[in-house]
């Protein structure tokens, strides 16, 4: 790891496992148990029997446990083990993860204070209470963050010649360069807007890149006023690249802050600039379309509340560490703020647009080496897919292995004319993507296609809008699915004529079918000709499209009716065989734990004492490790260069192991208030080969945090020689190969 010099007195963050020393670095480290014993401890001293689970001891926060995933993202760029250019991209991620927190959670909590809707969860803490710890935590977050960016990141870049030229240090010639790009490029789109009684304060967009401007003087028309704002115009770059005959070499870079700041006086003729201050707000982002409300047109109901998604009501102020209190109060005021709210740091607001380094830098060596995925010789390119499809199910994981069969799947599909039907789900795939194409070109050559679009898939709104209108105008029926359960199922289904019969044909999967996602994302496709779940599909395809009552599905799980009950149905089967002294075992992986009703399953099954591993890479709010609860569970998160996003359900199920992939989390909205598939995989092969991959991420020993039964997490340290990362293990055994 990295070290960071100390710029702050001793810190210590009780929640991470991150300590600031008495000395001049900081690194990351094992918190020692700490002198108070946690609140749990009393639930240790009571029987199994007398424990209540719904104690809220035994829970964590939801939001604080995100807070600690954030934590956990922010952590890679001090770690040594990533390409320098891919540190500064966990920065950049952690950046966004902070936006997406605040404008949807911290939005939430607000906004139940409010409206007076206070609600507890199970972990007891009322809204007031997880603001105050989010501040104090976020605030800590924060000023690491920028502290890798000013102490680590930057100096290891300008190391490898990528340099992030401040105004102080422009020669005359790159000066000179930049105000001909400011006069060029600049000035002529800006907009200044002094602050005045005809001048009010101008609406500001949710994270817009702002200045705000102290002046002295008096203008032409003889006004006199001590502030100004100015918009940044969202068509200029954040970064600006200097041509090369004005720099000794290397990459350099300068931010449009620099300039912008650099040539202020010029915005305002006649006056004096006393400062010039970046600053950014971030409002609350979440989509509250009414299903009340919608009456027959939830297309038309989504697009008038976009629009107000970018103006909703004030949850963080971001402001350079330089701007006067004066200032600070006036703009905290303007916005209806809190100090709390308020977040001044040292160096340029929005890091996520950082990530725009990767792109204009053409330096490979300073980022992960590429890789070919791994690709079955049966689906390349040119073999007939459904007659390989007909022989035997297929198991791809990506990125390890190629997405490619998956669209390939559906191409073919378009062309083939003995192709009657397809139907398919989407939630995140883009309107221009290679699956979009080839349901528009499936349309086009006449085939029945039926297209079920998530429209309020958070952030993808407006893409999956103009994808259904596209969709539309090519002749696919498309329906928005159930408006009140949002439809995160993964489905693909072909209807194939071979002979005189109808064949179905199915993708299921745990991810989106977007093919940049997929390279990025870890995630199963399941390929099948199996009739039963073809039927299933089938089923819920209907419920979808149709109106009809519950369809009774053979073989998969389908929330919100059956997936629920049949996992407690499995763990609660696991617990009976371990009291009845038989073997028993409990593996999941998702991205978030947090449905109460499987939490206490979990918490039993524990107690009759069933080994449970889970993954979880981000919010838990099971609390393992606790004497006569949970001291059975064990819980790790693995972060590493792909974002882990593969949902799995291992049972051992006395000696016949079932294993489920599906599309939901453990949460209440997966389980209860979405629409949701998961899938066994019967043939054992490919259940052996999941078990050994889920194992595989259980043995990491490089990239997983442990959860402590504090909330803390520890991060893994491997032996001398003994370096095992599931991600880098997977990626040599199923990547760069072509197998039978």
């Amino acid at each position: 790891m990295s070290e960071l010099p100390a710029s702050e007195p001793v810190v210590k963050e009780t929640k991470a496992t991150v300590v600031i020393k008495d000395s001049d670095e900081l690194v990351l480290e094992t918190i020692p148990e700490q002198p108070t014993a946690p609140s749990h401890v009393a639930i240790e001293a009571r029987s199994p029997e007398k424990i209540n689970l719904n104690d809220p001891e035994l829970y964590f926060n939801r939001e604080l446990s995100h807070l600690e995933f954030n934590m956990r993202v922010l952590e890679q760029a001090m770690d040594e083990n990533h390409p320098i250019l891919n540190r500064l991209m966990f920065l950049c991620i952690f950046s966004s993860n902070m936006d997406e927190f605040f404008e949807i959670r911290v939005a939430g909590l607000k906004s139940q204070l409010e409206y007076s809707r206070e609600k507890n969860g199970p972990d007891g803490l009322h809204p007031k209470d997880v603001l105050r710890q989010i501040g104090e935590q976020a605030h800590q977050l924060v000023r690491r963050q920028y502290r890798i960016l000013n102490d680590i990141i930057f100096p290891k870049l300008a190391e490898n010649g990528v340099n992030f030229i401040r105004r102080s240090e422009w020669t005359d010639e790159q000066a000179s360069w930049v105000k001909h790009y400011f006069r060029d490029n600049v000035l002529p789109i800006i907009s200044p807007v002094g602050l005045d009684p005809a001048h009010p304060f101008p609406r500001l967009a949710n994270k817009t890149f702002n200045f705000v401007v102290e002046l002295e003087g008096r203008d032409a028309f003889g006004r006199e006023n001590g502030l100004a704002i100015v918009p940044a115009p969202s068509s200029l770059p954040r970064l600006i690249r200097l041509p090369d005959d004005v720099c000794d070499e290397g990459d350099n870079l300068v931010f449009l802050s620099s300039i912008i700041h650099a040539h202020a006086d010029q915005l305002f003729p006649g006056m004096t600039v006393k400062g010039c201050y970046q600053f950014r707000l971030t409002r609350n982002a979440d989509l509250e379309v009414d299903s009340d409300d919608i009456g027959v047109d939830l297309a038309g109901a989504l697009r008038t509340e976009l629009q107000s998604r970018h103006y909703g009501s004030s949850v963080r102020l971001e402001i350079a560490d330089n701007c006067p209190n004066e200032v600070v109060a006036s703009l905290l005021k303007q916005f209806d703020l809190n100090e709390v709210d308020l977040y001044k740091i040292d160096g340029p607001v929005n890091l996520s647009r950082l990530m725009a380094v990767l792109e204009m830098v053409d330096r490979p060596e300073l980022l992960y080496s590429p890789f070919s995925p791994g690709l079955p010789r049966k689906l390349a390119g040119g073999s007939d897919i459904f007659e390989a499809i007909r022989a035997r199910d297929y198991l791809l994981m990506h990125p390890f292995e190629s997405f490619a069969p998956v669209v390939d799947f559906l191409t073919n599909a378009a062309k083939d004319p003995n192709v009657v039907a397809i139907r398919q789900t989407l939630y995140r795939t883009g309107s221009r993507s290679p699956i979009a194409n080839a349901l528009v070109d499936a349309a086009r050559n006449g085939k029945e296609v039926t297209v079920v679009i998530e429209l309020r898939a958070r952030f993808d709104e407006a893409e999956n809008l103009a994808l259904a209108s596209r969709l539309q105008d090519a002749g696919a029926v498309v329906v928005y699915g159930v408006v009140r359960h949002k439809t995160h199922a993964k489905m693909i289904l072909i209807v194939r004529r071979e002979g005189h019969v109808l064949s179905r044909y199915v993708h299921l999967g745990t991810g989106n079918y977007h093919a940049g996602n997929a390279r990025l994302y870890t995630d199963y496709s399941f390929l099948t000709s199996d009739p039963a779940i073809g039927e299933d599909v089938h089923k819920v395809f209907q419920q979808l499209t149709g109106m009809s009552k519950e369809l009774k599905v053979k073989k998969l799980l389908h929330a919100p009716f059956t997936l629920r009950d049949r996992l407690l149905d499995m763990v609660q089967r696991e617990a009976e065989n371990a009291r009845n002294g038989d073997p028993s075992r409990i593996i999941i992986k998702v991205n978030s734990l947090t449905e109460q009703r499987l939490i206490q399953a979990l918490y039993k099954a524990s107690q009759a004492g069933v080994k449970i591993d889970l993954i979880v890479r981000g919010i838990c709010t099971l609390r393992p490790g606790v004497k006569g609860v949970s001291s059975n569970i064990r819980v790790r998160s693995i972060i590493g260069r792909f974002l882990e996003h593969t949902r799995v359900y291992y049972f051992f199920n006395n000696r016949n192991p079932l294993v489920y992939l599906s599309s939901a989390d453990g949460m209440d909205r997966n389980l209860n208030n979405r629409i949701e598939v998961a899938f066994p995989l019967q043939d054992q092969k490919l259940a052996r080969r999941v078990k050994k991959e889920l194992e595989c991420y259980l043995s990491d020993n490089t990239q997983s945090w442990v959860l402590q039964s504090d909330g803390s997490y520890q991060l893994s340290k491997p032996r001398k020689d003994d370096y095992r990362s599931a991600q880098r293990t997977l990626l040599k055994e199923l990547a760069d190969s072509n197998r039978k």
